[in-house]
């Protein structure tokens, strides 16, 4: 489902039937939550569905045997030998989806009401401001290298095999 029809069935739902949100605006955390879960929506499904399949592959190796072997309880099997060893990929793909996640970050801030660097930007190029363009643009470029930085740090953190000399 796109962002922008996501966005309106939550801001329906949640905000105008149940109350349980307000519908728009930037005034308190609450107005925050449902804009956050725009964004994070499409998102979701290919992370746990790519996190599921890593995992099933990454149980039925060796090490996962040893480690039962020795006695270890399944949660602690899973979490500090599975799950850090299927988390490289899974990383990766975050990475890749953060300019994604800015470029719907757009439409959910005009739908929401939520002033932000997306609407900075339309509005950038509605009035043909062109050096507050490039500076939304060097941001987001920023923002985009950022979170592929932050992605190559993890990989040290998930698996000491990788370092900087290797």
């Amino acid at each position: 489902m796109p962002v922008f029809m996501t966005a309106l069935v939550l801001q329906y739902l949640f905000a105008f039937k149940f109350k349980w949100f307000p519908v728009s605006g930037f005034d308190s955390f609450r107005a925050m939550i449902l804009p956050a879960i725009v964004l994070g929506w499409n998102s979701a499904g290919s992370i746990a569905r790519m996190t599921r399949s890593n995992l099933v592959e990454i149980m039925q190796n060796d090490f996962i045997r040893t480690a039962r072997a020795k006695g270890l309880l399944e949660s602690g099997v899973i979490v500090k030998h599975a799950l850090k060893n299927a988390m490289l990929p899974v990383v990766t793909m975050m990475a890749l989806q953060v300019s994604s996640m800015l470029s719907g970050a757009v439409l959910t801030e005009s739908v929401f009401g939520v002033p932000g660097i997306g609407r900075l930007a339309v509005n950038a190029i509605e009035t043909r401001d062109m050096p507050l363009l490039q500076g939304t643009v060097i941001f987001t470029t920023i923002l985009i290298i950022a979170g592929n930085l932050v992605a190559d740090l993890l990989y040290n953190v998930l698996d000491p095999r990788i370092r900087e000399g290797a």
